[in-house]
C-alpha cells in the first residue's frame, strides 16, 4: 500500500484482513472481512438483503446503491444470509461490483492517521491474529450483529469490531467508524473555526485552522485512543449488549469452513 492509497490486488490480500471499496464515484466506502476462498463477511441495513433491488433511506446512508445479486453463477452460497440479520457471506466479485480493491490500515502512527485526510481507511488501533479476525466474523454471519446504524453500528463499525474485539460502550455517541466521524468532523471544523473570521482575516489561516480542527475531530473518535471502549468477547455480544439475532443456533466451526471452502 502507498502513502496515498490502500489500494491493493487481489493476490495482496490474505484471510482476516479488513477489505473496502469505494461506491457512488467515491462518495462512501463498503467494508467487510475477507475470509478466504473468495469469501467476503460483511453487513448491510436487513431490508436490502432479499430483494436484489436495494431501495434507499437515511438508514442506508453509505449503501443505498449496493445491493445484493439475486443469483451469483461463481458461487451458489453468495448472499448467505441468516433471516433478521444484516451480516453476508458474498464472494469478492459481488462485494466489489465495478469498484476497486482496498485494504485498510491497522496500527498506524498518529501522524500517518491524521495525515489521511479523508476517514475510514486506518485507525491506531492494533488488529488480533487473522484466525480470531475470522472466527468473530463466521460467528456473525450465524448470530447477527444487531441493527444497522449509519452512525453508530454500520459496516464499518462490524469490520472494526471483527478486527479488534473493541466495541463503544456508550452508544449515545458516535461509532468507531471512520466514515461516520469525518461526516461529523467536517460540520463540527466549520462551526468551531468561524468565529477565527472576525479575528483572522486571511483565509488561508482559516482554512488551516478548520483542517487541524477536522483532522483531530477524528482522531479523537478513533477506535486506538478512545477511552470509551471495551473489548467484548463475540459469544457475550448478545448478552452484554441485548442485540437481537438469528433464533437458529451456532452452527459449528465444521459448517463455517464449508461455507468458506465452497
Amino acid at each position: 500500500m502507498g502513502l496515498l492509497s490502500n489500494r491493493v490486488e487481489r493476490s495482496e490480500i490474505k484471510p482476516g484482513d479488513h477489505i473496502y471499496t469505494y461506491r457512488a464515484v467515491f462518495t462512501y466506502s463498503h467494508h467487510g472481512i475477507f475470509v478466504g476462498g473468495s469469501k467476503v463477511v460483511h453487513f448491510r441495513p436487513e431490508r436490502n438483503l432479499n430483494s436484489g433491488t436495494g431501495t434507499s433511506s437515511n438508514s442506508d446512508l453509505y449503501d443505498s446503491r449496493f445491493s445484493l445479486p439475486s443469483s451469483c453463477s461463481t458461487f451458489p452460497d453468495c448472499g448467505f444470509t441468516q433471516p433478521n440479520s444484516g451480516v453476508v457471506l458474498s464472494c469478492l466479485d459481488c462485494f466489489l461490483g465495478k469498484g476497486s480493491l482496498y485494504c485498510f490500515e491497522y496500527g498506524v502512527t498518529p501522524s500517518v492517521f491524521l495525515s489521511r485526510v479523508r476517514g475510514g481507511t486506518c485507525t491506531t488501533a492494533t488488529s488480533d491474529p487473522p484466525e480470531v479476525v475470522i472466527h468473530r466474523a463466521m460467528y456473525l454471519l450465524q448470530n447477527g450483529f444487531g441493527n444497522y446504524d449509519v452512525f453508530q453500528n454500520n459496516c464499518e463499525d462490524f469490520t472494526l469490531y471483527c478486527k479488534t474485539g473493541l466495541l463503544i460502550a456508550d452508544k449515545q455517541g458516535v461509532g468507531g467508524s471512520g466514515q461516520a466521524s469525518s461526516v461529523i468532523g467536517a460540520p463540527l471544523a466549520a462551526i468551531l473555526s468561524s468565529p477565527l473570521n472576525l479575528l483572522m482575516p486571511n483565509p488561508v489561516g482559516v482554512a488551516t485552522v478548520t483542517a487541524g480542527m477536522y483532522c483531530m475531530s477524528r482522531y479523537a473518535t478513533d477506535m486506538g485512543v478512545r477511552t470509551d471502549v471495551i473489548k467484548v468477547a463475540v459469544e457475550d455480544l448478545a448478552v452484554n449488549l441485548g442485540w437481537p439475532g438469528p433464533d437458529k443456533e451456532v452452527a459449528d466451526n465444521e459448517a463455517s469452513k464449508q461455507l468458506i471452502a465452497m
